[in-house]
């Protein structure tokens, strides 16, 4: 049995045994993940996914997070500038084995599901967090601020014209 599964912006083929360099995942090693997106599930009766096929899923152990060969980018300017530059690059990847592929009642298997290392939760945590979160109150503080802002105005008005009269009797 083979599945095509799609990470990080990539597609892969599949069976269990398999070891694979996907980008960088949220995972320890030693971990097992899960990936929900699988394109089309092969071997005695093939079901392929319209665009994803449902309940299928492909679960594997992380084996460690590396980091890919250095791709050296290099450019130069011709003519009158002679101008270069070096710029280097090295992927970070994670190295998983392959070990089952689910064709169906992939929801119910409780495995962490496979999400890049943007995103540090998994979804099922971010839904347990979410009702712990008291909503934040919405202030408004924005009405008193201006009326402070006004009283202050009028307050310093009267005292620079204060200040100015007897500037100018003394003057007369």
């Amino acid at each position: 049995m083979f599945a095509v599964l799609k990470t990080g912006g990539k597609q892969y083929r599949v069976q269990p045994g398999d070891v694979l360099r996907v980008e960088r995942l949220a995972a320890e090693a030693g971990e097992t993940v899960q990936f929900n997106d699988v394109l089309m599930v092969g071997g005695d009766s093939p079901v392929v996914g319209v665009p994803m096929v449902d309940g299928a899923a492909v679960q594997a152990t992380v084996i460690d997070q590396i980091k890919g060969e250095k791709v050296i980018h290099y450019v130069k300017r011709r003519r009158k500038h002679s101008s270069q530059r070096t710029k280097g690059h090295r992927q970070k990847l994670t190295l998983v084995r392959i070990t089952e592929i689910v064709a169906s009642g992939a929801d119910s298997t409780g495995v962490k599901a496979a999400i890049g290392s943007g995103i540090a939760k998994s979804s099922a945590s971010a839904a347990e967090a979410a009702p712990a979160e008291a909503p934040k109150p919405k202030a408004k503080k924005a009405a008193p601020k201006a009326e402070a802002k006004a009283d202050t105005a009028a307050e310093a008005k009267p005292k620079k014209r204060a200040a100015k009269k007897p500037a100018a009797e003394a003057q007369e």
